[in-house]
């Protein structure tokens, strides 16, 4: 791919989309990852520093310093508006409130604060008219590996069609600081994560799987081609298939034939 016309198309993307909206203006939830990082740099680039706001939403005890550095960094760099808002009153809320929940329930908490700060971005977004900026790439869209009305839940996703890879090629052409494109991708949804430990795989082999898989390779073919284990196949392969939900829009019960 050529990164640089790659570029040109997303910021062209960003800007017919928002037009199409009848708005001028995008928010964006910056964590101080390499995703919301270039997301950021671009959407300035299709429209404008002015028309941009960036929030960090951090959990206190979890977020670490680097994400709140290096989120505050890139709004300092593109000159937009930045706001932190720390959510973690509002997952105590929850917490609190639901006489079920658990500490120790990682998977729904993770979930949950995902969907927290979505809700946080589309305050934003109707106070102000404008759109949220999603932040997913092309190859957590395909292994399904986002929340559901969390960090899915947006207006546009601009680069959903950059493989984890080509983020971190076209991050490099447009300036984002390297310490956030070399910085272990996480969620941050619970201590230690890391996208490729959850994953057990990098995101470089399973970029090229997925792109095997793409051209029509078998999973099999895939996997003696890249070298990969067994368990590495199956895992790539089971987290398509049961995710394959969050890409379509819920199932309609049709009555056409009562009427």
């Amino acid at each position: 791919m050529d990164i640089s016309k790659a570029k040109d198309s997303i910021v062209e993307f960003i800007r017919d989309k928002t037009k199409e909206a009848g708005i001028k203006g995008a928010v964006i939830g910056i964590s101080g990852g390499i995703d919301s990082a270039l997301i950021a740099y671009l959407t300035v680039e299709a429209l404008g520093k002015e028309n941009v706001l960036g929030i960090h939403m951090p959990e206190l005890n979890l977020t670490p310093a680097e994400d709140v550095l290096d989120a505050t960094e890139v709004a300092s760099r593109l000159g937009i508006e930045f706001k932190t808002v720390n959510i973690s009153e509002i997952l105590s809320g929850y917490m609190n409130t639901i006489p079920e929940s658990s500490a120790f329930n990682s998977h729904a908490n993770g979930n949950l604060k995902s969907r927290i700060r979505m809700s946080v971005l589309y305050y934003y977004a109707n106070m102000m008219s404008r759109m949220v900026m999603g932040t997913g790439n092309k190859t957590e869209i395909l292994l399904g590996y986002f929340t559901k009305y969390g960090d899915g839940g947006v207006d546009i996703e601009p680069i959903g069609d950059l493989y984890k890879t080509e983020v971190k090629e076209m991050s490099a052409l447009m300036g984002v600081p390297e310490e956030i494109i070399t910085k272990a991708p996480s969620a941050r949804l619970w201590a230690d994560q890391t996208d490729e430990d959850e994953l057990g795989i990098t995101y470089e082999l399973v970029d090229r799987f997925l792109a095997l898989l793409l051209e029509g390779e078998s999973p099999q073919v895939a996997q003696n081609t890249l070298g990969l284990t067994g368990t590495q196949r199956d895992s790539v392969v089971k987290r398509i298939n049961v995710n394959l939900h969050k890409q379509k829009a819920p199932a309609i019960a049709e009555l056409n034939s009562l009427r």
